[in-house]
Formats: C-alpha cells, sequence, structure tokens
C-alpha cells in the first residue's frame, strides 16, 4: 500500500534540500559548497525511489486520488490541495526524478568551481520540486500555481550567470514570451472557474462525458474555446509554433540546466498539459486537429533551423522543439499513447545528447562545431554515448527513438483521414531532417581533425581553456546510464511480444488504465522500414557532405544562398517579433497612447484638482476675518434661513 505521506514525500524532499541550502549551507557553509550537490543529488534518489514504489503501486493496486486537505474557501467553493496518482502521473515521476538524478550528478564535475555552485543546487532542486508538484496537482489550480513556478525557476537557471549580458537577456526573453501562453491557459481556467467540479482533473473528465455528452453547461463551442486556451499555455511551455523563439536562446544557462529543461521539466510540461486534459480536446475535432496541425507544422519548422545551425545547443534544442512537435502531432492524432511513449523516450536520449555536448564544451571550451573535429580519439566515451542518443534520435532500429517514433507515424497512417495523413507526410520530412542535422553534428563534432586552438577567435567569449582530454568520471558515468536507458528503454517500455516477463505493448496497456481510452496499434513493419529508410538516407547524405565524399555543406549552401540566410535568420521571427510587436505595437502604439493618457488626462485632472483646492482654499480664506462679531452676525443669519425653511417647507 502506497500510503499519501509518501507520496507528499516525492515533492516535499526536494524542496526540504531548497530550503536547507537556500537558507543553511549558501550563507554559512558557502566554502563548502560541495555538500549542496550532495544535499541535492540525496534528496532526488530518495524521490526516485519513492517514485519507483509508486509506478508499482499503480500498476498493481490501480490510480489513486488524494484531495482531502483544504485550501481555500471563497463563497460556496472550496479548493482542496491533493494528489492524482495515475498511470500519467507515475510514469512522469520516474522520467522527472530519473534525468533530474543524472543531471545532477553530472552537475558535480561540470559545475566544479563555479562560485555560484551552492545557488546553483539550490535552483535545481527547486526546479524538480516544481515539476513534481505540476505532476501530482489533483485539480487545476493547484497545477496553475506549480505550471507558474516551473517558469519561475528557469527563468533563475537560463539566466543563471546573471553577469552575462545575453544570459539576462534569454531569462527575460524566456520568462515574456512564456507568459503570452499563460494568459490563455488563465483564461480557460477563469471560465472553468463558472463550473463547478471542472477543476478536477477527473471532474473535468467527467463534466465532459456526462454533462457535455449530453448538452449540459458547456457546450461544444465553449469546449473548443477553452481547449485551445490550454493548449495556448502548452504553446508557450513546449516552445511550439509560434512561441518557439525563446528556447534557442536559453542554451545561454548552464548545459546541465538545458538537459533538465529540454529533456524532463519545462518543455515537457506542455505535452504533460495536453495529455492531462486530452479527454477535454477528444471532444471538440477543432482542438485537436489544431493541436495536430501546430505539431506537425511545429516539428519541420524546427528542423529545417537545426540544419544550419553551428552551435551544437542550439542545434540540439531545434532538435528538442521538433520532437516536442511530434509529440503533440501524436496528441493530434489521437495516439494518446504514442506520444508519452515518445515523452518517455525522448528524455533519455536528450538528455544524454545534452549532457554529451557539455562534455565536449568541458574539453574545448567553445559550443560552436566549427571549432571542432577529431574528438572521437581524445574523448571515446562520450563519442560512443553521443552516436547512440543520435541515432535513437534518427530512430534507427532497434533504438528508443525508433519504437516510438514509430507508433506517432503508424498512428497518423493509419487515421486515413486527410489531416492525420497530411501529419504523416510531415513527419517523414522531419524524420529525415533529423537524421541529416544530428549526423552533421556528430560528424562537425568528433570526425576529422581538430579546428580548435590557434584557429578559434581569441576575442570570441564562448571560447575557453582547451583540454582535449575525456571528461572525468562523474560526468562519464551519467552518459553510461542514460546510454544504456537510449538503447533499451523503447523495447522494454513497450515490447511487441512478452519479453522476460514484461508484458507485450505493457506501457500503452498500462496508459489505457487511467481515465483515457487508447485504441491498440499494431506494429506496421511496412512503414517502420519506410521510417528506417528516408533516417537511413539522411545519415548517409550527411556523411557524403562531411567526410568530403560528396558535395560539402558549403557547396550546397553557395547554391541555395537565400535559403540558408533566411535559416540562419531564423526566418526572421526575432526580428519580426521586436520590429512589429515590441516596438510599433507595444513601444509605438500601446505604450505611447498609455504615455498621453497619463500626462495629458491623468495627470491634467490631478493638476485641476490641485489648482482647485488651492484655490478655493484661497477664497475661503477670505472669510475668516478674525472679527467675533462678523462670526456671530454669520450664525444668526444661518439660524434665520434654517427656521426660515422649516417653517416653509415642514
Amino acid at each position: 500500500m502506497m500510503s499519501e505521506s509518501a507520496v507528499w514525500l516525492i515533492l516535499f524532499l526536494p524542496i526540504a534540500s531548497f530550503a536547507v541550502i537556500a537558507f543553511v549551507v549558501r550563507p554559512f557553509l558557502n566554502q563548502i559548497a560541495i555538500v549542496s550537490g550532495f544535499l541535492s543529488i540525496l534528496a532526488i534518489t530518495a524521490s526516485l525511489l519513492l517514485s519507483a514504489r509508486a509506478l508499482a503501486f499503480v500498476v498493481t493496486e490501480g490510480p489513486m486520488e488524494w484531495a482531502a486537505h483544504d485550501w481555500f474557501t471563497i463563497g460556496n467553493f472550496s479548493l482542496k490541495v491533493g494528489i492524482l496518482l495515475d498511470p500519467l502521473t507515475v510514469i512522469m515521476l520516474v522520467i522527472v526524478t530519473g534525468i533530474s538524478l543524472m543531471v545532477q550528478i553530472y552537475s558535480l564535475g561540470y559545475m566544479k568551481g563555479d562560485p555560484g555552485f551552492a545557488r546553483y543546487y539550490a535552483y535545481m532542486s527547486l526546479f524538480t520540486a516544481s515539476m513534481i508538484g505540476l505532476i501530482l496537482a489533483s485539480n487545476i489550480i493547484q497545477l496553475f500555481v506549480f505550471w507558474e513556478l516551473v517558469g519561475l525557476c528557469s527563468y533563475l537557471l537560463i539566466g543563471f550567470w546573471y553577469h552575462r549580458p545575453s544570459a539576462a537577456a534569454a531569462a527575460k526573453k524566456a520568462f515574456i514570451v512564456t507568459r503570452i501562453g499563460d494568459l490563455g491557459f488563465l483564461l480557460a481556467i477563469l471560465y472553468l472557474f463558472l463550473h463547478e467540479g471542472a477543476f478536477s482533473a477527473k471532474g473535468l473528465d467527467a463534466l465532459m462525458i456526462t454533462d457535455v455528452a449530453k448538452g449540459g453547461v458547456l457546450a461544444s463551442g465553449a469546449l473548443t474555446w477553452i481547449a485551445l486556451g490550454i493548449f495556448a499555455g502548452a504553446v508557450g511551455k513546449s516552445a511550439q509554433f509560434p512561441l518557439h523563439t525563446w528556447l534557442p536562446d536559453a542554451m545561454e544557462g548552464p548545459t546541465p540546466v538545458s538537459a533538465l529543461i529540454h529533456a524532463a521539466t519545462m518543455v515537457a510540461a506542455g505535452v504533460f498539459l495536453v495529455a492531462r486534459f486530452f479527454p477535454l480536446f477528444e471532444a471538440s475535432s477543432t482542438a485537436m486537429n489544431t493541436v495536430a496541425v501546430v505539431g506537425g507544422f511545429t516539428a519541420i519548422f524546427a528542423a529545417s533551423m537545426g540544419l544550419v545551425a553551428n552551435d551544437i545547443k542550439r542545434v540540439l534544442a531545434y532538435s528538442t522543439v521538433s520532437q516536442l512537435g511530434f509529440m503533440m502531432l501524436a496528441l493530434g492524432v489521437g495516439a494518446y499513447g504514442a506520444a508519452i511513449f515518445h515523452l518517455f523516450t525522448h528524455a533519455f536520449f536528450k538528455a544524454l545528447l545534452f549532457l554529451g555536448s557539455g562534455s565536449v564544451n568541458h574539453a574545448t571550451g567553445t559550443f560552436d562545431m566549427r571549432y571542432m573535429g577529431g574528438l572521437r580519439k581524445v574523448m571515446p566515451w562520450t563519442y560512443v554515448t553521443f552516436l547512440v542518443g543520435a541515432m535513437s534520435l534518427a530512430g534507427i532500429f532497434p533504438l528508443s527513438g525508433f519504437w516510438s517514433k514509430d507508433e506517432i507515424l503508424s498512428h497518423a497512417w493509419h487515421t486515413g483521414d486527410p489531416v492525420g495523413l497530411t501529419m504523416y507526410a510531415v513527419a517523414v520530412i522531419a524524420v529525415f531532417m533529423t537524421a541529416f542535422y544530428i549526423f552533421r553534428a556528430l560528424f562537425m563534432t568528433f570526425e576529422g581533425h581538430f579546428r580548435g586552438g590557434g584557429d578559434a577567435d581569441p576575442s570570441d567569449a564562448v571560447h575557453g581553456p582547451v583540454h582535449l582530454v575525456e571528461a572525468p568520471a562523474v560526468m562519464v558515468w551519467p552518459l553510461g546510464i542514460l546510454c544504456v536507458a537510449a538503447v533499451l528503454a523503447g523495447f522494454l517500455a513497450n515490447p511487441l511480444t512478452a519479453f522476460a516477463g514484461i508484458p507485450a505493448h505493457w506501457l500503452g496497456d498500462f496508459l489505457a488504465g487511467g481515465y483515457v481510452h487508447l485504441e491498440p496499434q499494431s506494429f506496421d513493419r511496412v512503414l517502420a522500414t519506410v521510417s528506417s529508410v528516408v533516417a537511413a538516407a539522411g545519415i548517409v547524405l550527411a556523411y557524403l557532405m562531411y567526410s568530403g565524399r560528396g558535395p560539402s555543406f558549403s557547396w550546397m549552401e553557395s547554391r541555395v544562398s537565400m535559403v540558408h540566410n533566411l535559416l540562419v535568420q531564423k526566418y526572421y521571427f526575432d526580428e519580426m517579433y521586436e520590429g512589429l510587436f515590441v516596438t510599433r505595437c507595444f513601444y509605438a502604439g500601446l505604450a505611447r497612447s498609455l504615455d498621453w493618457i497619463d500626462s495629458a488626462v491623468i495627470d491634467r485632472i490631478a493638476n485641476i484638482i490641485g489648482w482647485l483646492g488651492a484655490n478655493f482654499g484661497g477664497v475661503l480664506r477670505q472669510a475668516q476675518t478674525g472679527q467675533v462679531q462678523g462670526y456671530g452676525a454669520a450664525i444668526s443669519v444661518g439660524i434665520v434661513l434654517i427656521l426660515g425653511i422649516y417653517i416653509l417647507f415642514l
């Protein structure tokens, strides 16, 4: 039996770690800041063990909900704080705590010697706790509180090196852009506030099935707008088009932060949100098609920018945006299980790739792949693990990415409707582009000869000391564990047939045990072969371009220079947002209008009131002569007037 207190500990242990580091270690024990790392790792390890226990409990006993703690009461409405422990929750708990543990162990080596070491681990503990609280929330208000706390923590960690102008700007950009999406989420919550019972995730499901299906309080149009409002929040957090611009700039934070954000926390929160309220989306075909189209477009749109990026972390950032698009596409075509399966596998290989890029940076002092090369011989462990992560991302059999990506493609194809088939075609193109850009990064980083050192521009701030040696063991071990997960997680989580006591399609059937109905989808060998051939073609093209055995990338660039420049400039979205919305609409439009209202209307009204007070007071002062007989005469006249009024009118 899993007690409620044990589940709460999953959340409160990292919160306690944050509190101890922030209020004890950092002020009083900063000279031994390494203690903060061990405290955080110990707390996350305990949370991971409890999450595994919660997973075993839900597998054997089924979902459980505790919502018996009053938070506050407004009139007849009482909001309770509780826990929803269902298949989606426990899968996400294992992902978040497992990836966070690997990242924080890795950080012991990566952040060694940083003056903000204790502050870093305090933020990371709070970040992990915020995501855990979001996952466990039993109602939408509780979820929204942790949703905003996740945004705050991402702001703190992206801008961790706040003395760098680029990091400070990236943190502000992430915070502001995600707030735009959160406005839609908040509007959806405000509408739901009007309807009793809509705050509980299970209550929302019951409301949709009973009241809405029978023509109740929420009509189909209202459901569509509520679903789109919730999706707007997911678009912001998961960096979907058109709110994708913050994520590449978020690479200004420490690399382990990027790994945690991209693999298990902030960007995964958007996919989790849509999955949590999936029954609501299912009730509206418009909402489902919107999710599918936005996801599909984002998948190919972000992948196109990854083709030309030279910063290895930005390549991986665009890859994350693209893969999140795959997950949204899956949710939009009704493949709930496939979306969560891909979220599960993606967490392992994307964390592996980001931590691998951190190891490369640790050795070369740069993230620019143009100053790398030839690292395979001096960093063999990093190379092997990065290769496994790249193959998994590309969807190469039998690695984890192959199984989850194939399920998404299969679901999209077997919908049979125009939207599903179009999304399948888009996804296949994105598969080719994904394989090309990730192996382009692999070849530029690890193959050929080292191009750094004297070739690097010494004035470039991203270049640091060059130590071409393998990363320390504390950084390599997490890479090895994630590498094993990237190889085995896909097959073991959702095997085609029973294997070593694991039932066939275990993960899909387990997710179907929640409050979402899933249709089983059989493995399609033809579609799997097609996607594998497409991915292999992308790898071969990257090899030919960067091995000297085919047309070079620079040759191709010269032939399509306009397209290349468009991709390098990220379709000019940053310039458009800055020039159109910030400068013209906000500064020249809204801000200037508000400034005119403030100066010409509000200030003038205040000045008039002040003038009247000053001058009217001067008039009254004239009556204050100091003559007692004058005051007596005025009082007498007043008495006569009062008596006259009384006699005449009363």
